[in-house]
């Protein structure tokens, strides 16, 4: 019986399963930045490093905001640099198609967190950069989460299983009566599976085709599929 539900963000609630390297890929595309996948891929890495290293992404910023950030940050990668009017329309321009991807992701997502909240107390558990209240209030869904456990203000990194018990914790509840939706089985589905949760695997296209060959038994393709589990 499930009793409580602890979320993932970034993947589960923002781009359906699919990895946000490939929603950033397309962001590139559609802005024509001349680069191939394997150098993109490169300076999305380093990008990631780099907002891991220095504190850049500040509490009050929101997703377009962190977008402009990260973006800025991975094109200062790339082997050649653009001209300063080309670089800023870049930026402008990925970041507000990934803003509006992952805008429509909520959207969709909004009814299952309404039908979820009436019922369970729920708990966000992110790996994210310090921000991640303030991009759940412009969005207009924090109010479905009775706290948030975020990686970089409590000092623990998914796939630490301590992450997720810092969510059980606070829902005061048993391990197997809470149930764990993410879209990384390394990073969601295995650390909470240790610690007794339930879970369920919204998988989209990952990083690598290895992850994209990797199955297990409680899979869903659709975040309305939590519906049908707790049913």
């Amino acid at each position: 019986m499930v009793k409580g539900i602890i979320l993932d963000y970034g993947g589960t609630l923002d781009s359906r399963g699919v990895h946000w390297s490939e929603v950033l890929w397309q962001g590139y595309g559609m802005a024509q930045v001349p680069i191939n996948k394997e150098t993109f891929r490169a300076a999305y890495v380093e990008g990631e490093r780099a907002l891991a290293r220095e504190r850049i992404v500040l509490p009050q910023d929101n997703f377009y905001e962190l977008l402009r950030k990260k973006v800025a940050l991975e094109l200062s990668y790339l082997p050649e640099k653009p001209a300063a009017s080309t670089r800023e329309r870049w930026i402008d321009s990925i970041a507000h198609y990934c803003d509006n991807a992952a805008r429509s992701c909520i959207n969709e997502a909004r009814p299952v967190l309404e039908a979820l909240h009436a019922r369970f107390p729920m708990m966000l558990v992110s790996n994210f950069y310090g921000n991640i209240d303030e991009v759940l209030r412009a969005y207009d869904i924090r109010q479905y989460f009775k706290g948030i456990i975020e990686s970089a203000v409590v000092g623990v990194r998914k796939p630490n299983p301590a992450l997720f018990q810092l969510g059980v914790d606070a829902l005061e509840l048993p391990a197997s009566e809470v149930l764990v939706v993410g879209d990384s089985l390394r990073k969601d589905i295995e650390p909470a599976e240790q610690l007794g949760c339930q879970v369920l695997w919204l998988k989209g296209k990952g990083w690598t085709a290895e992850e994209d060959q990797l199955t297990h038994p409680r899979t869903i393709t659709r975040i309305q599929q939590v519906l049908d589990y707790i049913d």
